[in-house]
């Protein structure tokens, strides 16, 4: 089985995952299993002579050259830090955000979860190392976008001179939105899901508008009406993007599960605007999927910063 040469990119606001041509070619190699054994600690964190040989193995997938087990080891010094510092600031996207990832990921590629989990396993890389990586993937862009964009507010001159590069002011979709839950508690999640998507599916047929939909929602049970106001396409959350965009104004967008139960977006009101602050939305925009490319100087300043203050040990 062949993934060909697709391109893997982040998820933040492509709705896709990696940056990097990965192929798999099987039948796949069964290396005989050494004894497991930690190779580094990293704060508390223990990298094991099990977890390099599957990095390695990615890299190999990604036709990656040169002393494979080192730049594996160095890799994961790297994402056990940023894992360390997402869980800190409480930043890490959901469980269901990277199944998803995966889902999608399988399906790009002419594949169930199932039909990629096992080639993932033959290539001895394994489907819970690769959801790993791209957790680490869609969550440390935000990061440091959320640290550093604030601070470096983009200035005067800045702007100015993005202007002049790009030859007039760029122009992006704006939506008002509106968010409806049909709320299923944790306790009922694996008895009621399917029941509540059913219903969250038939009340899109029958939705009455944004002006109405509280009414609308006190007819049902247990669900939630939330206005979300204003929204530029580059705000758009990855799972909702590619939903919001192709739904007409005054429609809603398919259902998905989340944490908090069947969702699913109206579109209150969509218009193209192109404003001093719609073109530095996008700019940032573009600034995050450079970040996520690995060509953001902030990325690389943040992650030395967490170096310095960490015990790297060998072992």
């Amino acid at each position: 089985m062949n993934f060909g040469k697709t391109a893997l990119r982040n998820a933040a606001f492509a709705f896709a995952i990696f940056a990097v041509p990965m192929v798999i070619a099987l039948p796949a190699q069964q290396a005989a299993a050494a004894a497991t054994t930690v190779k580094v600690v990293v704060n508390k964190t223990a990298i094991t002579s099990d977890d390099i040989a599957k990095r390695a193995a990615f890299l190999k997938l990604q036709r990656q050259s040169g002393n494979l087990p080192e730049k594996a080891r160095e890799q994961l010094i790297d994402e056990a830090l940023k894992r360390e510092e997402i869980a800190r600031v409480k930043m890490s996207v959901s469980t269901a955000d990277v199944d998803a990832s995966f889902a999608r990921f399988a399906s790009s590629n002419k594949m169930t979860t199932d039909q990629l989990t096992k080639v993932l396993a033959q290539a001895g890389v394994g489907a819970e190392h690769f959801k790993a990586f791209i957790a680490i993937q869609m969550s440390w862009p935000r990061l440091v976008n959320a640290r550093y964009g604030g601070r470096n507010k983009m200035s005067t001159q800045d702007f100015v001179t993005r202007l002049k590069e790009r030859g007039n002011k760029p122009v992006t979709n704006e939506y008002f939105l509106q968010q409806v839950i049909f709320v299923i508690p944790e306790a009922k999640r694996k008895s009621i899901t399917g029941k509540r998507k059913s219903e969250a599916e038939a009340s899109r047929k029958r939705y009455p508008g944004c002006e109405q939909a509280k009414t609308f929602a006190a007819t049902m049970l247990d669900v939630s009406i939330k206005d979300l106001g204003r929204m530029l396409e580059p705000e758009l959350p990855p799972d909702w993007k590619p939903l919001v965009e192709k739904t007409p104004e005054g429609g809603t967008t398919g259902t998905r599960v989340t944490e908090k139960g069947v969702e699913y977006l109206a579109i209150c009101k969509k218009q193209q605007v192109s404003d001093d602050y719609a073109a530095e939305v996008v700019f940032r925009s573009e600034d995050l999927m450079k970040s996520e490319k690995g060509e953001n100087p902030n990325e690389k300043k943040y992650l030395e910063e967490l170096r310095k203050k960490a015990q790297i040990t060998s072992t």
